[in-house]
């Protein structure tokens, strides 16, 4: 019980961690490239359901990772909401942090699958 319950924080702290980096550096290139900023909401979607994903294969191990992926993924994408609307200063929920949430566990419950079935050494 207690490392499925380390598996799925871990999972979930390496997404947050891997999307903050996703993030930074697309702000920095928008910045140097004076890009649009229309394209900055759907591009942290993506961003978040690679990070989801990669925290996933990375941590989730042995059985059930369907669950541990669906948890994972759903601490995550609040967990990034969070701190999202934190730095920007700004936190509003609507029907599209409903579509967040079900993309991050769709994401994460995905991860947990392929990552339990995934051989070792293979």
């Amino acid at each position: 019980m207690r490392k499925n319950i380390f598996q799925v924080i871990m999972a979930a702290a390496a997404a947050v961690v891997i999307s903050l980096v996703f993030v930074l550096a697309f702000t920095l290139i928008i910045q140097l490239f004076s890009l649009s900023t229309a394209a900055v909401k759907p591009v942290n979607q993506v961003f978040k359901i690679i990070s989801i994903a990669a925290g996933g294969l990375i941590f989730i191990r042995g059985d059930k990772g369907l669950v541990k992926g669906l948890i994972h993924g759903l601490i995550a994408v609040i967990i990034t909401y969070l701190l999202y609307g934190l730095i920007a200063q700004s936190l509003s929920i609507s029907w599209k942090f409903a579509i967040e949430i079900l993309l991050g566990i769709v994401a994460g419950g995905i991860s947990g699958v392929i990552a339990v079935n995934i051989k070792k050494g293979a």
